[in-house]
């Protein structure tokens, strides 16, 4: 890839989304929810650019960007695991599910998302599914009465429908 190139394209999907939604102040936390949507975060760059497209100060922009949790300027990986650690799963073991996978995904202490961009692994108040303690989400799918052993397994046929060999990761 030559250098620019991504940034050219990715300033044309930005534009895209601005244009989609108006360039009016309002619209800004859907721009980012879109933008996020399309990168997974939100790149500084980018932010920078909505700010001078819109008119809005950087401060204002960024200041939204960091102020709402479901907003990131961290790359996230293509699979966002996300361990419930509320009162039900806590009871639960939810704590051997959580150092399962961080040890399945090889992360290190303070590291979130895997070098290959594959899994980031987030750890929430509550699910909403205390019938199923300790339940875990990969993207939008849920998985209940998770177990060390069934976290492994889910990563391991994530892997495989990704084509991965294990030497690749």
């Amino acid at each position: 890839m030559l250098a620019g190139t991504h940034s050219q394209r990715s300033f044309k999907r930005v534009n895209e989304i601005i244009k989609a939604n108006g360039n009016q102040k309002s619209a800004l936390i859907t721009i980012l929810q879109e933008v996020q949507e399309e990168y997974r975060y939100l790149p500084e760059e980018i932010l920078t650019y909505i700010a001078t497209v819109m008119g809005i100060s950087p401060s204002k922009v960024f200041g939204v960007a960091t102020f709402y949790e479901n907003f990131s300027l961290e790359p996230k990986g293509k699979y966002v695991i996300k361990v419930c650690d509320g009162t039900a799963c806590h009871v639960r073991k939810s704590r051997d599910i959580l150092k399962a996978l961080r040890k399945k995904l090889e992360l290190k202490e303070g590291q979130n998302t895997t070098k290959d961009l594959l899994f980031t692994l987030e750890t929430v108040s509550c699910l909403g599914a205390c019938g199923l303690a300790p339940v875990m989400v990969i993207n939008d799918k849920v998985y209940g009465k998770m177990t060390p052993d069934a976290v492994e397994k889910v990563i391991d046929d994530i892997i495989e429908s990704e084509g991965i060999v294990n030497d690749q990761r």
